[in-house]
């Protein structure tokens, strides 16, 4: 199917999401409806288990629909097949609280892996490309260091890096700035914006993070699975 370009990257209509089976069987989403604009950041809050981080996967390609249609950049994922999801995980970045590194590959190695996803890569273009993201993030000195050599907020740092080297469409982000100091968080959440602004990319932030509400330009707060508020700033 083809992308329609003037359509909004990510849609939601009727989305219900369950774990469990049987009499086990739990719903975790309800009638979930969502239309975020193309270089928008949208934050997702709300408390533990309201379902956020569950609608951030549905989007993300890294569950299956199991009721209601998300439409992620033009392609429906109710019913797509996992060679659809392979290829448009490769048109998303994903940060996630775990920074999930490689301990083996320094700074630069790990970023690396952000390009190669998507295949054959230049080498000394994608290396400058690692290196201008870690340069950005402040990390010009530490980008040929092993993540055991990197504090909490450096590897965290890192991850940003690989997720935005390949210049994604979408970002989703999943507690991005639990382990920033203020201002290193500002820095990468301004980074994002910036992206939205200039490259139309979007982004989507799980978080209870208060510091970075300010910089969003759309907070959705879910309680219990369901949308309860959805303010635009």
């Amino acid at each position: 199917m083809p992308e329609v370009l003037d359509e909004a990257p990510i849609k939601t209509s009727g989305l219900n999401h369950y774990f469990g089976t049987g009499d086990a069987r739990i719903q975790a989403l309800f009638n979930v409806n969502l239309e975020i604009p193309r270089g928008s950041l949208t934050i997702l809050m709300g408390p533990s288990g309201s379902g956020k981080t569950t609608l951030l996967t549905l989007i993300g390609c890294l569950r299956v629909i199991e009721e209601g249609s998300v439409h992620l950049l033009g392609h429906e994922l109710n019913g797509a097949s996992e060679a659809a999801f392979v290829s448009l995980r490769r048109r998303l970045g994903f940060i996630f609280q775990a920074h999930n590194l490689h301990e083996s590959l320094t700074a630069t190695q790990n970023v690396l892996m952000g390009l190669q996803v998507h295949g054959t890569v230049d080498p000394k273009k994608g290396r400058d490309a690692a290196l201008h993201i870690l340069g950005l993030l402040g990390l010009s000195d530490r980008c040929d260091y092993l993540p055991g050599n990197l504090s909490g907020g450096q590897k965290q740092r890192v991850a940003v890096a690989r997720a935005l080297v390949s210049n994604p469409e979408i970002i989703l982000a999943d507690e991005p700035t639990a382990a920033l100091d203020r201002e290193s968080g500002r820095k990468v959440v301004q980074m994002l914006k910036t992206l939205g602004q200039v490259r139309g990319t979007t982004t989507v932030i799980v978080t209870h993070d208060p510091r970075i509400l300010e910089m969003a330009d759309r907070i959705i707060t879910l309680e219990d699975g369901r949308i309860v508020s959805d303010d635009l700033q």
